[in-house]
């Protein structure tokens, strides 16, 4: 069976932050690694070009597997994305209290903080990492 291509990395997750540009998405995405981080209770490691936190272990119907960061981000060209594995469904109370965003899957796209309720998202992360701690094994 083949390994997922992203991996966790040795790559200097301050270095990372560093690298993002405008200031103001820099500063964003500290804030955010910093939430995270604390939520977790996790040090931040790089997977390829994403800031993940904790891992679990996850096997598909399919018979695929595989470990995977528990909560995560990544500063896009367009915008900053949030990994929130549990998925968006379980949360419509809160989806609907966050402010401007776009969802994909796992993924919530927001432009800014400054555009969203941060009280809201933390409560939306801690309760994702509480959902795939109480659902899969930690790796």
């Amino acid at each position: 069976m083949s390994k997922n291509k992203t991996q966790p990395t040795q790559i200097s997750v301050e270095e990372f932050l560093q690298g993002i540009s405008p200031e103001s998405k820099q500063n964003d995405c500290r804030t955010i690694c910093s939430i995270m981080e604390q939520i977790t209770g996790e040090p931040p490691i790089m997977w390829g070009q994403m800031v993940g936190f904790g891992t679990y272990h996850y096997k598909y119907e399919s018979g695929r597997e595989g470990d995977w960061f528990t909560v995560g981000f990544a500063a896009r060209k367009s915008n900053i994305t949030l990994y929130i594995m549990a998925g968006f469904e379980r949360y419509a109370e809160l989806m609907a209290q966050l402010g401007k965003y776009k969802t994909g899957n796992s993924c919530l796209h927001i432009n800014s903080l400054h555009d969203i309720n941060t009280d809201t998202l933390k409560t939306l992360i801690k309760e994702s990492v509480i959902f795939v701690r109480n659902t899969y094994p930690a790796v």
